[in-house]
């Protein structure tokens, strides 16, 4: 069962990759453009509303709505890149200062103790 699904995965990311592309609009522009002169021909307003909604602009925009969500989607993906490696570069930047403020506290320690240890040989004296 796993196979299958991977094969129709596999079929269904080609067939999008294909229909994504404004190459297929075009391609669906002229073999939706075949039945216009019959539909004109028709003289029925009804039958030429269909063909510009049901023939052409189904067939065509098909293509060009998948296309413009592929765009979208790459600069979604953009964003979310470059946010994540802004955030890991503030994330070294707070590791570095975290290692600075650690240095400081430990210095800080020192000093303190041999403060304490000075005051004390002054107390002794």
């Amino acid at each position: 069962m796993d196979r299958i699904n991977t094969i129709n995965r596999r079929i269904a990311e080609k067939i999008t990759s294909a229909v994504s592309t404004m190459w297929c609009a075009y391609i669906f522009a002229a073999i939706a453009l075949i039945s216009l002169p019959a539909a004109l021909r028709s003289g029925d307003p009804l039958v030429i509303v269909a063909w510009i909604a049901q023939t052409f602009l189904q067939l065509v925009l098909l293509s060009i709505i998948m296309v413009g969500q592929q765009a979208s989607s790459d600069a979604v993906a953009q964003k979310i890149n470059e946010t994540h490696e802004a955030s890991l570069g503030e994330f070294e930047l707070a590791k570095e200062a975290r290692s600075l403020a650690n240095q400081e506290l430990e210095e800080l320690k020192k000093i303190a103790k041999e403060i304490h240890q000075v005051l004390k040989d002054v107390e002794k004296k």
